[in-house]
């Protein structure tokens, strides 16, 4: 891992972990790193610009344009400038920004010209770190590429303990170090991933379906693209849309459509990722009008779907790799296994329903990897960002058993 004769752009906001940066830009130019830092108004007021700008050995950008030299700071030279950009710590209030394309500072406008990966680190308080709105931001920005850091957990500024500090420097430096060490693994490669649920009409208004948010395999689609690779989503009814130039999206909505549109793209790619949670049936009429109440009861006469990862499993080419899922309530490892042999998978992923913290609409995880003739390895409750991390992980070493 290096960061030599890297170009890094840190964004500084106004929270009192700025002063952590310090450490982190002197790590950075230590290791042969080119250093950039702009800051926010309220960050002046946390850790001088003296400071930084000596150990960064340049000037510190905190406007569009400098009063006392005349000189215009352009935002886009700075964004294009930068092999990767860090925003630490980010505030809740920058968050917001970010998420919703505001550009009324530097930094801000800097960070929607930047075409390089971006990292951002938050530190707030635990009760501002946890609330939906600052939860959504973050969805937010994940689902446009970026990389963000859970927060660590210890004493804060506000004398509470809990969720909300920013990463120590070391950390971050090691995180960049890996970031910038120019491993694409799956540069080259195509990836198919169906996520999300189905629904099935019942009428025009009425429909089967389940919880299914696509949390899971957007954050698996994401990883991938990062990591180099070209991606296919065929996406389910779900709120969550990533952005991303290397994750092409199709919108589905029943079983049917998600397995012509996961057919029509199979056979070209090298890893398929089975995460949807596809309904098992399907009603054999759907109504043309809204079905009106009529006695205490309604028999719907339902047909099974096409199951899609077995149809496609039976088509797997040599040097293909298939990963399913599996969310089991009773007998987990043994239905997984079956699933893992029947449907020809290289992984199944277990998810169990009893697991504190995993399941549908989450944004952690824990899960079992099964793989044949290998002992399952259980994950910690993590972030579903870090479950994709290890599903590809285990993906790529995986690879060479399939050609």
């Amino acid at each position: 891992m290096s960061v030599q004769h890297k170009k890094i752009l840190i964004g500084i906001t106004g929270g009192i972990a700025a002063y952590k940066v310090a450490t982190l830009i002197r790590l950075l130019i230590k290791h042969g790193a080119e250093v950039k830092v702009v800051m926010t108004a309220s960050a002046l007021d946390f850790i001088t610009p003296l400071t930084l700008a000596t150990l960064a050995k340049g000037p510190v950008y905190s406007d569009f344009y400098d009063k006392k030299t005349g000189v215009w700071h352009n935002h886009v030279e700075l964004g294009l400038w930068a092999d990767l950009m860090l925003v630490a710590p980010l505030t809740a209030n920058t968050l917001a920004k970010m998420a919703h394309g505001q550009s009324d500072n530097l930094l801000t406008a800097t960070y929607l010209s930047a075409r390089c990966p971006i990292v951002v680190s938050p530190a707030m308080d635990l009760d501002m770190y946890r609330h939906p709105s600052v939860t959504q931001n973050l969805d937010t920005l994940r689902s446009h590429g970026v990389t963000v850091l859970d927060a660590g957990t210890g004493e804060l500024a506000s004398g509470l303990s809990g969720q909300g500090r920013m990463r120590e420097p070391e950390e971050l430096f090691e995180i960049l170090s890996d970031l910038l060490s120019n491993r694409e693994p799956l540069a080259g490669k195509r990836v198919l991933i169906t996520a999300g649920p189905t629904q099935e009409a019942i009428d025009p208004v009425r429909y089967i379906s389940n919880h299914s948010s696509g949390k899971m395999g957007i954050a698996i689609a994401l990883q991938a693209a990062m990591q180099g690779a070209e991606v296919d989503l065929v996406l389910g009814p779900t709120s969550y849309t990533p952005s991303h130039p290397r994750i092409h999206v199709t919108h589905v909505r029943s079983a049917e459509e998600m397995f012509q549109a996961a057919a029509a793209i199979h056979e070209a790619c090298d890893i398929a990722v089975f995460s949807a949670a596809v309904a098992d049936y399907s009603p054999v009429k759907t109504a043309d009008q809204k079905l009106k109440k009529d006695g205490d009861s309604l028999r719907i006469e339902l047909k099974k779907n096409t199951d899609i990862a077995q149809t496609l499993g039976m088509r797997k080419r040599p040097g293909q790799l298939h990963i399913g899922f599996a969310l089991e309530t009773e007998n987990e490892t043994t239905y997984a296994l079956e699933k893992l042999e029947r449907k020809r998978f290289d992984m199944v992923v277990l998810n169990s329903l009893r697991d504190e913290g995993a399941g549908f609409q989450k944004d952690t995880n824990k899960v079992t990897y099964l793989v044949a003739g290998q002992v399952p390895q259980v994950s910690d409750v993590l972030p579903k960002t870090e479950i994709a991390k290890q599903i590809l992980e285990i993906a790529q070493k995986l690879r060479p058993q399939s050609n």
